[in-house]
């Protein structure tokens, strides 16, 4: 019995070293192997592996893209106004040994390193320009500087900085006031400027219009009053060759016109001799009549 005790603690001790003498990498995760507490294989990849039992251990870190959004900062522009700035960041482990060696494998650690850094790239970046250009002005740029200016700064914390991003910038409440007032009297006298620049250009369009009526209209004058011209030659040819044809009745015809014009309003009265020559072809017709 004791015997067979033997056997079964030797056979468990035989297949827990064997348990612990290897070890799994998976895609998500970076390793190191210490023996007696110091660092002796760190460049491990994915898939199964060996290590010694019970003289090594292996200790792993999440390889995948972390995120630290922090409480905003209060940040010094040129113009010496502050700013409250809301950044986040995201990273990923580059060199898990140097990254162990910085932050003794702590991620609490890192982030509250990275936190610093971050705020001193901030305050660096946004004390050389305004408020109107942080704000509204080269953002895009900035965002690319301040990525680059942080990846710097941190390759000795065995980091690789993946994105660096201004979330939200907000004004004090006695800054964004007299802010937004500049702002408002910048586009007013924006909007002055161009209504001005319409007006002109409209006068303009205006003036070239009445210029171009004024020459079409003396345009039109002028050929209607040579078609006028026209028709009263012909007219005149036409009356002309009529009167040598048959001259009373020409004569005829021009008196009924003028009756005809000459009273045309019922209201007209004309004090005129019977006799007269204008009454000529009235009288005739009186004196030719049978009654």
């Amino acid at each position: 019995m004791n015997r067979n005790t033997s056997l079964l603690v030797l056979a468990a001790l035989t297949v827990g070293i064997l348990f612990n003498s290897f070890f799994i990498v998976n895609e998500k995760e970076k390793a190191i192997v210490f023996q007696f507490g110091e660092a002796v294989r760190s460049d491990i990849d994915v898939g199964f592996h060996f290590k010694l039992p019970i003289i090594q251990e292996v200790k792993k870190y999440d390889s995948r893209i972390q995120t630290l959004d922090e409480e905003p900062d209060r940040i010094l522009t040129v113009e010496s106004k502050y700013l409250l700035v809301d950044s986040f960041i995201k990273y990923k482990i580059s060199d898990v040994l140097t990254f162990y060696k910085a932050n003794n494998g702590s991620f609490n650690s890192l982030n509250s390193l990275l936190g610093q850094r971050s705020e001193f790239v901030l305050k660096n970046n946004f004390g050389k320009r305004t408020v109107k250009e942080v704000v509204s002005g080269e953002r895009d740029e900035l965002m690319s500087i301040m990525l680059n200016s942080l990846n710097d700064s941190v390759a000795d914390l065995g980091v690789e900085i993946i994105d660096f991003r201004v979330k939200r910038i907000d004004l004090p409440s006695n800054l964004s006031n007299s802010v937004y007032e500049r702002m408002r009297t910048e586009r007013n006298r924006l909007a002055e400027e161009l209504r001005s620049e319409g007006k002109e250009i409209a006068r303009e369009i205006r003036a070239v219009a009445d210029k171009d009526k004024v020459v079409i209209l003396a345009e039109a004058y002028k050929k209607s009053e040579l078609l006028r011209g026209e028709g009263d030659a012909e007219a005149t040819r036409i009356y002309a060759e009529g009167f040598s044809k048959n001259p009373e009745f020409y004569e005829f015809t021009r008196s009924i016109k003028a009756y005809v014009e000459t009273f045309e309003n019922k209201s007209d009265v004309m004090l005129i001799d019977a006799n007269s020559e204008f009454l000529k072809y009235l009288n005739e017709k009186k004196v030719s009549d049978p009654d």
